[in-house]
C-alpha cells in the first residue's frame, strides 16, 4: 500500500500596490503607467503574478485610478480603490476585501518591475519550506537611506521593520533594507485589520504586520537577495531611464546567449515579447517592438523599426525600414527606406527603396515593387513588376504583368472604394490612370498616358488620350499678351520675344 499523497500547496493570491501619486515624475500621467521597455511599470508586476500562477490578482489604485484601471482592463485583474492614501497597511487592507481567502498572499509594488521571476519563486519556496507566517524580501546597500530597515535579533531572527521616519540614528545605520515585497500566510487579511497608525506620519504601515504575527507566536523570516538592483524602483525619470537600461541589457543578453548577433547592444531596443531565431543578425540602432517573431538567419539593417511583425527564416530588412503588422515569408527582402505595414512578402519578392506596402498587400514570389511605389489592399501575383512611382490600391494583378512608371489605380470616388482586376501578362504604360472598378483581361495592353474609364478585353490595346496637335506661334501670342509682367519677372523670355517676328 502506497504512502500518503503529499499535500498540495495553498493557492497564491497577489496584491499589487499601485495607488501612489509619484510627484517626482513631474507628470500628468500616473507614475505606474510610465513605461519600461514598452510596458507600463505596473504591468510588469501583473505579468510576474500571472507567471507565478496566481489565483487572484488585485491591483490597488488611487491616484489616476481610472487611467491605471483602463490600462490594465484587458489583463483580467481585480481592482481595489484606495480613495485616501493612508499608507501601505491601509492599501493592503483595501485589497483584502477582494480576496477569497485561504491563500498565501504575495505583496508586490507596482513601481518595481525589475524583480526576476526566479527571485520570487525562490522567495515563495523559502516561505513555504520554512513554514513561515510572513517572509520579507530584503537586500543590503552601503547606504539604505529611504528604505525601511530590517532589525534582527542576536540569533539573526527578524524582530521588526523600522520605517526611516521612525528610525533612531543607530537603526538608520543598518544596511539591510526592506524591499516592500512580502509573502504572508492566509491569516494576513484578518491581522491587517489590527494595524494602527500610532507613528510620526500617522499612517498605517504594512510593516506592522510583522509585530502582529510575532504576538501570535508565528514564525517571521527574511529572504535576502544578493543583488539589491532586483528590487530597484523608479521615483523620477532619471531612475526610470536606469530601469530601462537595465531591463534592455537583460533582454539583449538573453538573445545573444541564445545565438542572436546584436551588432551594438547599447543602441538596440528589443521588447521582452519579441522572439528571434538563432543566427539572426540585428544591426545597430534597430528597434524590435511588440509581438515580433523572427525566424532563423534573419538580417535586420541599421536603424530599422520592426513592430508586431513576423519575419520568416532568412528574411532581409534593409537599413532605415519601418515594418509594422506585417508578414515577410522566408527569403523575402525589403530594401532601404521602405515602409511595410500589414503586408505579406513571399520568397524572392522585393520592395524599395522608398516603397510603401500598406495593410492588405500580398507579394507573391518574384514580385518587384520599386522606388516610390505604394500598395494598399493589393495582391500582386508572381513575377509582377512595378518599378517606379505608382499607386496600386484595391487591386488584384495577375502573373507577369508590368505596371509602368506613374500608374495610378484610382480606387476612390469620394465616397466608396472600388476594386480593379488586372489579368496575367498585362502591360500598363507609363503615366496611366485606371478609374476603378476596372477589369483588364489577360495580355491586355494600355498605351502610355491613358485614362481608362472602360474595361479592356483580353489581348486588346487601350488608347485613352486626346490626339496631339501643335498650334504654331501660340507661345509668342500668349506671352506678349501679358506685357509688362513678362518683362519684370521673366527677362530671358522678354529677350526671346524681342527677337521673334
Amino acid at each position: 500500500m502506497s504512502g500518503a499523497e503529499p499535500s498540495q500547496p495553498r493557492p497564491l493570491d497577489v496584491v499589487i500596490l499601485a495607488a501612489g501619486q509619484g510627484t517626482r515624475m513631474k507628470s500628468r500621467r500616473p507614475k505606474m503607467l510610465h513605461e519600461v521597455l514598452g510596458r507600463p511599470m505596473v504591468a510588469w508586476s501583473v505579468r510576474l503574478a500571472r507567471e507565478l500562477g496566481a489565483r487572484d490578482i488585485v491591483v490597488v489604485t488611487g491616484h489616476g485610478a481610472q487611467q491605471v484601471e483602463e490600462a490594465l482592463r484587458e489583463s483580467g485583474v481585480r481592482f481595489a480603490r484606495q480613495e485616501q492614501q493612508l499608507g501601505t497597511g491601509h492599501a493592503f487592507l483595501t485589497a483584502t476585501q477582494q480576496l477569497q481567502g485561504g491563500a498565501d498572499v504575495l505583496l508586490l509594488c507596482g513601481d518595481s518591475p525589475m524583480i526576476p521571476l526566479s527571485t520570487l519563486e525562490a522567495l515563495i519556496a523559502a516561505h513555504r519550506g520554512g513554514q513561515n507566517a510572513l517572509t520579507v524580501l530584503t537586500g543590503e546597500l552601503p547606504d539604505a537611506a529611504g528604505y525601511g530597515r530590517i532589525i534582527r535579533g542576536e540569533g539573526g531572527e527578524v524582530l521588526r521593520i523600522v520605517e526611516e521616519k521612525a528610525a533612531t540614528p543607530a537603526e538608520r545605520a543598518v544596511r539591510e533594507f526592506n524591499s516592500g515585497v512580502y509573502v504572508m500566510d492566509p491569516a494576513a487579511p484578518a491581522l491587517a485589520a489590527h494595524i494602527g497608525n500610532d507613528n510620526p506620519a500617522g499612517e498605517y504601515y504594512i510593516t506592522d504586520l510583522l509585530a502582529l504575527y510575532r504576538e501570535e507566536g508565528a514564525r517571521v523570516a527574511a529572504f535576502k537577495i544578493a543583488d539589491p538592483g532586483e528590487v530597484m524602483g523608479a521615483n523620477d525619470r532619471v531612475q526610470l531611464a536606469e530601469l530601462e537600461a537595465i531591463m534592455r541589457r537583460r533582454v539583449n543578453e538573453a538573445h545573444m546567449r541564445a545565438g542572436v548577433t546584436l551588432q551594438d547592444p547599447a543602441s538596440t531596443f528589443i521588447h521582452d515579447t519579441v522572439k528571434i531565431g538563432r543566427d539572426s543578425f540585428v544591426a545597430a540602432g534597430v528597434h524590435l517592438l511588440g509581438g515580433c517573431v523572427l525566424g532563423e538567419g534573419v538580417q535586420i539593417g541599421p536603424y530599422s523599426i520592426i513592430q508586431d511583425s513576423a519575419l520568416g527564416d532568412g528574411a532581409q530588412i534593409g537599413p532605415h525600414c519601418i515594418v509594422t503588422g506585417s508578414t515577410l515569408a522566408p527569403g523575402g527582402v525589403v530594401h532601404a527606406h521602405s515602409v511595410v505595414q500589414g503586408a505579406q512578402m513571399a520568397s524572392g519578392s522585393d520592395a524599395g527603396p522608398f516603397a510603401r506596402l500598406r495593410p492588405g498587400t500580398v507579394l507573391e514570389p518574384g514580385v518587384h515593387v520599386g522606388n516610390f511605389v505604394e500598395t494598399k489592399n493589393a495582391h500582386l501575383a508572381s513575377g509582377v513588376k512595378a518599378g517606379h512611382l505608382a499607386y496600386l490600391g484595391d487591386v488584384q494583378i495577375g502573373p507577369e504583368t508590368n505596371i509602368g512608371a506613374g500608374t495610378i489605380i484610382a480606387n476612390y470616388d469620394g465616397l466608396n472604394k472600388h476594386r480593379t482586376q488586372i489579368g496575367a501578362g498585362v502591360f500598363v504604360g507609363s503615366n496611366s490612370t485606371l478609374v476603378a472598378p476596372r477589369v483588364l483581361g489577360d495580355a491586355a495592353f494600355v498605351a502610355a498616358g491613358s485614362t481608362l474609364t472602360a474595361d479592356v478585353p483580353e489581348g486588346a490595346m487601350a488608347v485613352a488620350r486626346g490626339q496631339q496637335r501643335n498650334v504654331a506661334g501660340w507661345s509668342r501670342r500668349y506671352w506678349r499678351g501679358l506685357g509688362e509682367q513678362v518683362a519684370q519677372k521673366l527677362p530671358w523670355l522678354a529677350a526671346w520675344l524681342s527677337r521673334q517676328p
